[in-house]
């Protein structure tokens, strides 16, 4: 028997592909894009095409097992296979102990974005540990910081859609590598450049799409905020704002004037690196070449004024009043789009009936670190990990794995693989993929909302985040009826918000369609969607260009440039005199594919790229073995003398720690400090030094 089921793409990207596989037998033996899909028009990325080597790799966990050996060691020889029944009942009872002696508070969950479904990444599992009364995980590793940003500008995160890319005429990708990570929405981008349009990259590295662009600036890190406020200093020193729309629809315009003089070319090129000219040319064509539509990603927010980074760039067409136009405006994230009921799906409610009775205590999941080796009222003393692998994207690695290793910490992963953090793992849990569940599917880059089907059985005695939680709330003796609910009552109870644009769309109708456009004012290409033409979902309906409640987070209510504590505007350069960019490798995907064979041909690992002035300067030649350090821990890579990066920066790629020199990642030297909005992490605010290794052979 062979069939073709359609899925949709849970993995963290803001894609969100709609995709076909095709089964044999019960065995999914292809994969390909939905070419009905506006957005994934028929393709897949690289690493997701391979999928099936993912699904039915000899390296998959396929049942529960118990540590039997020392933490840290990895490896299945130090794990033995046990049944469901003995690891539930292990797990049922060391979580109702430490709830006892300690409060439930001593239970951390700990997830993100390994899997985005909307069933799998946040429904059966936040109700289970809301009702225990488990500390809430603050989920801001990666996006918070842009994602508070953009709400306190726009009210929502809200932009423009992909398609209407298509129809830009200057197109500025600031901290997006299009290319390498949003690469479903080059097409649109392409067709734009047939048509005349110019792509302008702004990024510290010379990133894929940097390489094919019209334009690469290279930026200091952790100065985009200058970069923004400069652009806008020239916008309105020359006339280029939109003044009817700013009149209209911008809060707070004359506050923003007022900070803009102390933003001029020369003092904003000190502090970017950007030539004068440069800055000016950039702001006169993005003004005039209209219409000018940015993307910008989440790169810029990883730093201290990461918040504020972001605003002032969101600032930008809304001065220009460039949201009016097709083609025009911003895009950071469309996930404000979609409305469903997340009470329903979450359960906060059920933190009243837990045997705390009242709303749990948080612990920023950037601090995990701090919150596994410093002193808490309550200590953390389980840490559930699903959907995530702290041990290899956290920062600050030397802490965390020094917390994972405590004896007295029960920790259980419930994963596909065993991953850096199922290495300290007391009990391993085998998970299904997204072949092997049922799920619903939105996105955070185009508004199309899917139902994603199960393709094939689970293997082994794999199980996914539903039936796991269902069946821990059921032997915890929960007896809310939210616990006996199906995926599909899930999925029903998500789609039941109320909201407009969710409005006629049920889960029957997803079934039956591949995928569905969310009912908002606009059809597609030929009548776009345009969220902010005649206003802002803001209370006043304007634009909050000055925003009185930043205040209290100690940021200017507008925006200003404020360097990073590490970075070479700052003392502690002249000991660590290099910025690190601890990115993201372009075939992976944060910690997810890195230990796959097929993709790992793809990838150049456990490299640092450096400018050949900074190789030279310290006797480096490109491929010879380097000890990058700082005060919090050191790494030894191989350099890569390649122009990727400008003087004064080096760059490398995140990887799992266990499979690399020393079981260490590139998270041994970033900061837990966190940005000034959101409770975001840090990665781009890392000083560093490098030097050739003493040891003269690679391992």
């Amino acid at each position: 028997m062979k069939r073709v089921v359609h899925a949709a793409c849970p993995h963290d990207c803001p894609d969100a592909c709609g995709t076909l596989i095709t089964v044999e037998d019960g065995r999914a033996t292809k994969i390909q894009g939905d070419p009905a899909h506006p957005v994934t028009q028929g393709f897949l990325c690289a690493k997701v095409a391979k999928y099936l080597d993912r699904v039915y790799s000899p390296d998959r966990v396929l049942y529960p097992m118990r540590r039997i050996s020392a933490k840290g060691t990895g490896g299945e020889a130090v794990f033995r296979r046990i049944s469901w029944d003995e690891a539930l009942n292990e797990i049922v009872k060391r979580l109702g102990s430490v709830a006892q002696e300690f409060g439930p508070e001593a239970i951390l969950p700990y997830s993100y974005g390994g899997n985005l479904g909307v069933v799998n990444s946040g429904s059966m599992d936040m109700r289970f540990f809301h009702r225990m009364g488990a500390s809430q995980l603050l989920r801001t590793i990666c996006a918070t910081t842009g994602g508070d940003a953009i709400v306190s500008i726009y009210g929502k995160k809200l932009g423009t859609e992909p398609e209407q890319f298509r129809h830009s005429k200057y197109i500025i990708a600031w901290g997006a590598n299009i290319h390498g990570n949003n690469i479903h929405l080059w097409p649109f981008v392409e067709e734009a450049r047939r048509n005349g349009a110019k792509l302008v990259v702004i990024d510290p590295y010379r990133t894929r799409t940097a390489r094919v662009a019209d334009w690469h600036i290279p930026i200091n890190p952790g100065t985009d905020v200058a970069l923004a406020l400069g652009m806008l200093h020239i916008i309105v020193r020359d006339g280029l704002q939109d003044r009817e729309y700013v009149e209209r629809y911008a809060g707070g315009y004359d506050e923003l004037v007022k900070r803009l003089p102390k933003y001029i070319p020369a003092r904003v090129s000190e502090w970017t690196g950007i030539a004068e000219t440069d800055i000016e040319t950039l702001a006169h064509d993005y003004a005039t070449c209209r219409p000018a539509v940015i993307r910008v990603n989440y790169g810029i927010q990883r730093t201290q004024n990461g918040g504020a980074a972001v605003r002032a760039v969101c600032m930008l067409p809304v001065v220009t009043g460039s949201f009016k136009e097709i083609g025009g405006g911003l895009q950071l994230s469309m996930s404000g789009s979609y409305g469903l009921d997340t009470a329903a799906l979450e359960r906060t409610d059920l933190m009243l009936k837990s045997p705390l009775g009242r709303v749990a205590r948080s612990i920023n999941m950037v601090e995990l670190g701090k919150a596994l080796t410093e002193v808490n009222d309550p200590p953390v003393k389980v840490l559930f990990v699903y959907n995530s692998n702290p041990a290899a994207v956290c920062p600050e690695h030397n802490t965390v794995v020094r917390g994972l290793k405590r004896e007295d910490l029960f920790t259980v992963v419930h994963d596909q693989f065993l991953t850096d953090t199922a290495d300290y793992a007391d009990i391993v849990l085998p998970a299904t993929t997204f072949f092997e569940q049922k799920d619903l599917v939105k996105s955070y880059g185009h508004i199309y909302l899917q139902v994603s089907q199960q393709a094939i059985e689970p293997l082994g005695e794999c199980r996914s985040n539903v039936d796991l939680f269902r069946e821990l709330a059921q032997q915890m003796g929960f007896e809310e009826e939210c616990f006996r609910e199906s995926v599909d009552e899930i999925i029903d109870g998500a789609l039941g918000s109320g909201v407009s644009q969710l409005a006629g769309i049920t889960r029957e109708m997803l079934e039956r369609e591949p995928q569905i456009r969310l009912n908002v004012h606009g059809e597609g290409a030929e009548r776009p969607w345009l969220p902010f033409a005649e206003g802002f979902p803001t209370p006043d309906g304007k634009a909050r260009i000055y925003d009185s409640e930043l205040i209290e987070h100690g940021m200017d209510p507008v925006a200003e440039f404020v360097p990073p504590d590490e970075s070479r505007h700052t003392p502690r350069a002249k000991e660590f005199p290099l910025e690190l960019l601890a990115r993201k490798a372009d075939n992976f995907l944060n910690s997810t594919f890195v230990n796959l064979p097929t993709i790992q041909k793809m990838e150049q690992q456990h490299q640092l790229e450096m400018s050949l002035e900074d190789a030279e300067a310290r006797g480096i030649r490109d491929g010879e073995r380097v000890r990058v350090f700082n005060r919090r821990g050191e790494i030894f890579l191989t350099a890569r003398v390649d122009g990727a990066v400008v003087p004064g920066v080096v760059g490398a790629k995140l990887s799992w720690a266990k499979l690399a020199e020393k079981g260490v990642n590139i998270n041994v030297l970033t900061s837990a400090r966190l940005a000034d909005l959101g409770g975001g992490a840090t990665f781009y605010a890392t000083l560093v030094e490098v030097e050739r290794a003493h040891e003269t052979s690679i391992p």
